[in-house]
């Protein structure tokens, strides 16, 4: 297996830092009150740095602990980060790490003749038992133009493989390129156990997803006034394929969109998916953990 002791490995220091321009207010927002069935958050990013007072892993962890978070999927995007997710799921219990080249990253790897190292790296951390998801791979036709998507399709392919070799769950980024990543997973063989990562489609997309056996993750993005589409996704995806997460520090929820997001800030996306779903907030809670475990297994 790769060694974990490399660059970006060490849990205690951030792998990098989330920009501050343009942002008008950089607190974390107030804990919400606690949820009475524990959920877990099954993407986020706790090696970026944020905020004005930026939080360790540890105080990530407890914040989210005292809330009713149980546990948290460390998600990866390169060779750096991906390690630093092994160390981190070593480190603490609550923690299970994914390990990915992401999408965006493949073709910067390709031009400098390095994405077959990276994905044997991820291959390698891949073997390791705190490791339970391949992640975030797939394609992103928003950020990278059309001379990347060849680096991008190959490299989603290979992480397609990878994860079925493990026997681990793959977290699919998919970015403008729906159709796309459905032909690339019905054309490779999706692993057993796949999961839309902050699903981003509309109902026709979220019912073919689930028709197809994937788990759709909801994100704080579907508290957003322009995201009608996600609420109407949600709405249809049957209750055994949902599941709930931050992104943090990214796509913080209403009200507090824009702020630094965080694990312990689930209660207020699972609250709302409730409402949208007029379900009971406990039951809701029960069948996400449940769901969860399905897909990860036991922390």
């Amino acid at each position: 297996m790769d060694g974990v002791t490399e660059n970006g490995a060490d849990p205690g220091v951030y792998v990098r830092e989330r920009g501050k321009e343009g942002r008008r207010d950089l607190r974390y927002p107030t804990a919400p009150e606690p949820l009475a069935v524990p959920v877990y958050d099954n993407h986020c990013h706790l090696e970026i740095e944020d905020g004005d007072e930026p939080l360790s892993l540890a105080e990530q962890l407890d914040r989210a602990s005292a809330v009713g978070i149980r546990g948290v999927v460390q998600a990866s995007g390169d060779i750096d980060s991906s390690r630093w997710a092994v160390r981190a799921a070593e480190a603490d219990p609550r923690v299970l790490a994914a390990v990915a080249i992401h999408p965006n990253d493949a073709p910067t790897y390709a031009l400098q003749g390095r994405l077959d190292e990276a994905i044997a790296v991820v291959d390698g951390l891949a073997a390791h038992p705190r490791v339970r998801a391949v992640g975030e791979t797939g394609l992103d036709f928003f950020r990278t133009g059309e001379d990347g998507r060849p680096a991008q399709l190959a490299s989603f392919e290979a992480h397609i493989a990878i994860a079925k070799r493990h026997g681990i769950a793959m977290q699919i980024h998919d970015r403008d390129a729906h159709r796309e990543v459905l032909d690339a997973l019905r054309r490779a063989g999706a692993p057993e156990r796949t999961v839309f990562h902050c699903f981003s489609g509309d109902e026709r997309m979220a019912r073919e997803a689930a028709d197809a056996g994937y788990w759709l993750s909801f994100a704080g993005n579907v508290t957003f006034k322009n995201a009608q589409n996600l609420r109407d996704a949600l709405r249809v995806t049957p209750r055994d394929r949902i599941l709930v997460e931050t992104d943090a520090p990214f796509l913080t929820p209403a009200p507090h969109r824009g702020r630094p997001n965080a694990p312990y800030l689930v209660p207020v996306t699972v609250r709302f998916m409730a409402a949208e779903l007029g379900e009971d907030v406990d039951a809701l809670c029960a069948q996400l953990a449940a769901n969860t475990l399905a897909v990860y297994g036991e922390f």
